[in-house]
């Protein structure tokens, strides 16, 4: 329900779903995976840089992962809520690298942000998760946080203690900050993350897909198994109303579902023909 789907954003012109694909979730599983990866790695960074640069940073991570996500998108409903947490991450990676003198444990800094990575990643071959939404918004946030983290709120952190993300270096001086504001840096970065929005939003809107000169590409999203294809499907369904109730049938696989509402648009009426042929 306000999925991305090549058919819903080509030929029934539904923009507002890049808004919405950003805030969904595949199931309970994927829902309880993410808040808790996003729990984890939120905290440390909102302590770290304040809760205002961290909500810019996963907003348009959000954004730029859905927009990312239409350039290869099939005629099989995905979602891209996992954009916005892969910013958090791009955006950690990027802050360690521009901050590298202030911390002491980078090699485990390293091994953590890897190991979230990875598991998202895996995530992300299960069906409806979009793959290329999680690393269009993973290189939002990495230009991001060049941009805006330019100064970790060091004597705002609290004291270090076993079970931290970072163990900081709290002894360092408030003019090792200094030396990591680096406006080049940060201009280089905003120019490429506009470069990038901007070339993205033109190829969206010429209505590139660029699955047709990649074949492979498909498996970076989908892992085909017995339980699931990853084809494009055809969903069309034959609707039936009687007694306030709506029979979607599936024209492809003879499955039905019945809904207790008749009253719904064009737009509801696929997704649910969709969820029936799935």
């Amino acid at each position: 329900m306000g999925g991305l789907s090549w058919n819903t954003l080509t030929e029934n012109h539904e923009i507002w779903r890049i808004l919405t694909s950003p805030w969904l979730h595949s199931g309970l599983f994927h829902l309880f995976i993410n808040l808790g990866s996003l729990i984890f790695v939120g905290i440390y960074m909102e302590q770290q840089f304040g809760p205002l640069r961290i909500a810019v940073i996963y907003l348009l991570s959000g954004i730029m992962g859905s927009l990312f996500a239409v350039l290869f998108v099939r005629n099989i409903s995905s979602i891209s809520s996992g954009a916005a947490f892969f910013g958090l991450i791009g955006a950690m990676l990027s802050a360690l690298a521009k901050n590298w003198n202030l911390y002491t444990g980078k090699i485990s800094a390293l091994v953590i942000i890897f190991t979230i990575f990875t598991v998202n990643i895996l995530i992300g071959f299960l069906p409806f998760i979009d793959n290329f939404a999680n690393i269009g918004g993973f290189i939002s946030g990495f230009l991001l946080g060049f941009v805006l983290l330019f100064k970790p709120q060091l004597r705002q952190m609290p004291p270090s203690h076993k079970g931290k993300l970072f163990e900081d270096d709290m002894n360092r001086s408030t003019r090792l900050k200094d030396q990591f504001d680096r406006p080049v840096l940060r201009i280089i970065c905003l120019v490429v993350f506009c470069g990038m929005l901007a070339g993205i939003l033109l190829a969206v809107c010429w209505g590139v897909n660029l699955n047709r000169h990649c074949h492979w590409c498909r498996y970076v999203d989908c892992v085909p198994t017995k339980r699931w294809s990853c084809s494009d499907m055809t969903t069309s369904c034959e609707a039936m109303v009687s007694d306030a109730q709506l029979t979607l049938t599936c024209m492809a696989n003879g499955k039905f579902r019945i809904f207790p509402y008749t009253n719904i648009s064009q737009a509801r009426t696929q997704d649910l023909c969709t969820l029936v042929c799935t």
